[in-house]
């Protein structure tokens, strides 16, 4: 397989979204809880705004709350709670358009379910459950375009984890995550190419994806940068070359 012709963009027919139910969790219990309250050394103006704006189905509340809980960001961590703030994004709004305004924060709550289910949340009700993930990021990834689920169900897919491995679809959609401008995706389908691994060799188009991808990563991204460095160092001339011109033509817009 080639990348032209893994990345040509189309859904597959068993991959066509559909909404979701994720209104329990696993024991039957309803997920979204009505009242929550806030951490003592929290409680200030600022929170409450947001959690009264929470309570009244502002998906923007509830994915900051989702946010500061899932980040420990001004209150202490509790990923059960963000579970409960993202689920009720996703339960409210699987169905709004993909270009409504609110689009990108449902999608992003569908990713943060996924991968929440993907491992579970230790001594909690919600378990690792790997398939009810690729359900949440495959709607993300179809109905959304969400480049991010995109990423993360190639990487399912690629790794196997849970789920039956499949290179062909986790190429796929780490092409259109890639394509996307996702730079861990970019970086990941960089390696396989330039490696030529599960993919015919292309140093030059790997050493373009593995720029681009470098270029966006933070330094705590060590593994982007040390791929770089090792592709450059490899990479023949002629190679350099060529992925200086794909580079140029992705600058200009010529994304092929």
């Amino acid at each position: 397989m080639t990348p032209a012709n893994a990345f040509d963009g189309t859904p597959d027919a068993d991959s066509a979204a559909a909404p979701l139910a994720v209104v329990t969790a696993p024991s039957g219990v309803a997920v979204v809880r009505k009242t929550v309250t806030a951490p003592a050394a929290a409680n200030n103006n600022s929170l409450s705004a947001l959690q009264y704006a929470a309570e009244d189905g502002h998906a923007i509340a509830q994915w900051k709350l989702g946010k500061m809980f899932a980040d420990g960001g001004g209150v202490e961590r509790d990923d059960l709670r963000a579970f409960d703030y993202f689920s009720r994004i996703a339960n409210q709004h699987a169905e709004d358009s993909p270009g409504a305004p609110q689009a990108n924060i449902v999608a992003n709550a569908f990713v943060a379910l996924g991968r929440y289910y993907a491992t579970g949340i230790a001594n909690t009700r919600v378990k690792r459950d790997p398939e009810r993930a690729r359900e949440m990021l495959s709607y993300a990834a179809s109905y959304f375009g969400s480049a991010e689920a995109q990423y993360s169900l190639a990487r399912m897919y690629l790794d196997g984890k849970g789920i039956q491995r499949d290179v062909k679809y986790g190429v796929r959609w780490l092409g259109l995550a890639a394509h996307k401008g996702q730079h861990e995706a970019q970086a990941l389908l960089g390696q396989m190419l330039f490696n030529g691994d599960h993919l015919q060799r292309q140093a030059a188009r790997g050493l373009m994806w593995l720029t681009l991808a470098q270029e966006s990563a933070t330094p705590s991204e060590k593994w982007i940068h040390q791929s770089y460095n090792e592709a450059l160092a490899k990479a023949s001339e002629d190679d350099r070359a060529m992925a200086l011109q794909m580079l140029q033509r992705w600058v200009q817009g010529r994304r092929d």
